[in-house]
């Protein structure tokens, strides 16, 4: 009989890699002055506007990236469809123009080849990758190292939050910030992930025969709806569908019932406080609200996470914490390994 091994436990290298992200978020900020660097050379450049391309996990840490780029720099800011160069030929004039790639491997072919001719257009271009050697790399004139180290289990979490993490570190250094609300991040992080604990493992009993569930959130949280609909789809095998709360209200809330699960993201500031009409209509419909966030108790809810309150700019790298292990937990409970969904590998090639 030989000795299990990580690799035959199921879904252990997601729990690993799940709590390591307070070590990768304290040597992110160690490494903070790198990223301040290439954010003094972009601040120097004045872009006009701010194009962000990325797939998958990347798409909502470049969801995030918007946000950030729009309130904190006060810039207009966009999402790419690599789609409209390496199918359709488009050439757009990007004079002035930042151009940022999101990618955990640098490897998608469409993001290199959209990025390398964003660059000839002229495009100041930034990757933020975990492979530093990338392709992608290579054909940028910037680069970001998310620093997250390899990451064994195919569903993206210590690189998705260290994404999250660099992006901001990254668009506070361009506005002359010193990154003090993120001082503490790993601190918060190790709460996030010890006090969710307990709730966690009671909403996957509460949850684990769910077959239909919606994922909303405003604001900055968008993106963390966002991401928890792609980890449960992608773990459990579950229906599961991301709204903003206002688009939530415009049409969808019509297919909400006593047979649908919300996962709404509440962290305190605007946006959770704007979801608070929104969770009162939609527990209206009868739906069962799983409420996470650091303004969980401020909401309609039949079940509730917390997370450790900090500025709202920065709740989604810890609000994604207590989801990811959720993700796990339901996975394992419905009979998964994490570690391995089917039909799916670590680096996606698309083009």
């Amino acid at each position: 009989m030989t000795s299990t091994t990580a690799e035959t436990v199921p879904g252990a290298h997601m729990a690993a890699e799940i709590a390591a992200q307070p070590g990768v978020f304290r040597g992110l900020l160690a490494h903070r002055a790198e990223i301040a660097a290439v954010a003094a050379q972009i601040a120097r450049r004045r872009p006009r506007f701010v194009l962000f391309a990325a797939r998958g996990s990347s798409d909502h840490g470049a969801l995030y990236a918007k946000y950030l780029t729009e309130v904190l720099l006060q810039l207009p800011a966009g999402l790419v469809s690599p789609s409209t160069t390496t199918l359709y030929g488009a050439q757009p004039d990007l004079t002035d123009v930042l151009w940022v790639s999101v990618s955990q491997s640098g490897g998608s072919p469409d993001l290199v080849e959209a990025t390398e001719s964003a660059r000839k257009r002229g495009a100041l271009t930034v990757a933020v990758t975990n492979t530093p050697d990338s392709p992608l790399n290579q054909v940028t004139e910037l680069s970001v190292d998310i620093g997250a180290g390899k990451e064994l289990a195919v569903a993206a979490t210590k690189t998705y939050s260290a994404t999250l993490l660099a992006l901001y570190l990254l668009i506070d250094a361009v506005r002359g910030g010193t990154a003090e609300h993120a001082a503490n991040i790993g601190d918060l992080a190790d709460s996030a992930l010890t006090l969710a604990e307990p709730a966690v493992a009671e909403a996957v009993q509460r949850y684990r025969f769910a077959n239909r569930v919606v994922t909303t959130g405003r604001g900055y949280s968008s993106a963390t709806a966002a991401e928890a609909a792609l980890k449960l789809a992608e773990t459990s095998y579950l229906s599961a569908r991301a709204y903003s709360g206002a688009d939530l209200l415009h049409g969808p809330v019509a297919a909400v019932d006593s047979e649908t699960a919300v996962l709404a993201i509440t962290s305190a500031g605007k946006g959770g406080a704007a979801m608070r009409e929104v969770l009162e209509v939609v527990q209206g419909r009868g739906a069962d609200i799983c409420a996470v966030g650091s303004a969980a108790d401020e909401v309609a809810a039949a079940f509730r996470i917390g997370v450790p309150a900090t500025a709202e700019e920065l709740s989604p790298v810890l609000e994604i914490l207590p989801v990811q292990r959720l993700a796990l937990g339901l996975a394992l409970a419905r009979g998964g390994d994490p570690d391995n969904p089917r039909g799916l590998n670590k680096v996606t090639k698309t083009r």
